[in-house]
């Protein structure tokens, strides 16, 4: 992977592939760049495509103190190493940290937010960051990983046991820093009104109830939102062949 180092110092890491307009890739909770790789790889024939490792995960760095700023430091030294100005796609929190980007001036052309968790009334309670964040530092990630998935994504409970039994919980653990990151991006959160940025907002036709409302709403609340539904995504999954030709059609459009 390629590297390069934040504002703060942080050593963050990325992929680049393609040719063309830029998009930068910012995935959401439990994801690395390799989330978002087979979407940014339908687009890569007409774009250049970066995906990278948030801060706490994968082959990035988590310079403390964390905050929302620093995340969008990473995002602006991530366009600027595509030439100073991109277009984003942000997935989940992912969406929420680009928004956040933007109302602090990060030079995004136009972005795409897919199902970002704006809880619009219907969202976790507001200790929920601090009671990830003592988990984390009692040495219990493991229970950090669980809370997050039954409070934050809303799981059953035998679904999370079975996930605890699997083989990838492992590296579900190995990123449970970065959810009690994502916790406080999400948690009361809520869409910048003041974004004139053109925005798509998607959902997947098969994602949960509540995401696909809150697609919607977001793109209401913004002065420049668009909303579409896409087939497929099913629980809050992307589907790339039936997204990327939507994003590319948007992003062509400025």
């Amino acid at each position: 992977m390629n590297t390069l180092t934040s504002a703060d110092g942080t050593t963050i890491a990325f992929e680049r592939a393609g040719a063309g307009p830029a998009i930068v890739f910012v995935a959401g909770a439990f994801n690395d760049h390799l989330t978002l790789e087979p979407l940014a790889g339908e687009l890569a024939g007409d774009f250049t495509v970066v995906t990278y490792d948030r801060r706490a995960r994968g082959a990035s760095g988590d310079t403390l103190p964390w905050s929302i700023d620093r995340e969008a430091e990473d995002l602006d030294a991530l366009i600027a190493e595509v030439g100073g100005s991109a277009h984003v796609f942000g997935f989940s929190s992912g969406g929420i940290l680009a928004l956040h980007a933007i109302t602090h001036g990060s030079a995004v052309s136009r972005l795409v937010c897919y199902e970002p968790p704006y809880p619009f009334g219907e969202g976790n309670a507001p200790d929920l960051p601090d009671r990830l964040g003592a988990l984390v530092d009692a040495g219990r990630p493991g229970d950090a990983v669980e809370l997050f998935q039954t409070e934050a994504i809303g799981l059953p409970a035998e679904l999370v046991a079975q996930i605890r039994r699997s083989p990838m919980f492992a590296a579900l653990e190995a990123m449970a820093q970065s959810v009690v990151y994502d916790s406080t991006i999400t948690t009361g959160s809520a869409p910048p009104t003041s974004v004139t940025t053109p925005t798509l907002v998607i959902n997947g036709a098969r994602t949960w109830p509540a995401l696909a409302r809150a697609a919607a709403r977001t793109a209401d609340a913004l002065p420049k939102g668009r909303h579409v539904e896409v087939p497929g995504g099913l629980h809050h999954t992307i589907e790339p062949a039936t997204t990327a030709p939507v994003v590319a059609e948007f992003l062509r459009e400025g």
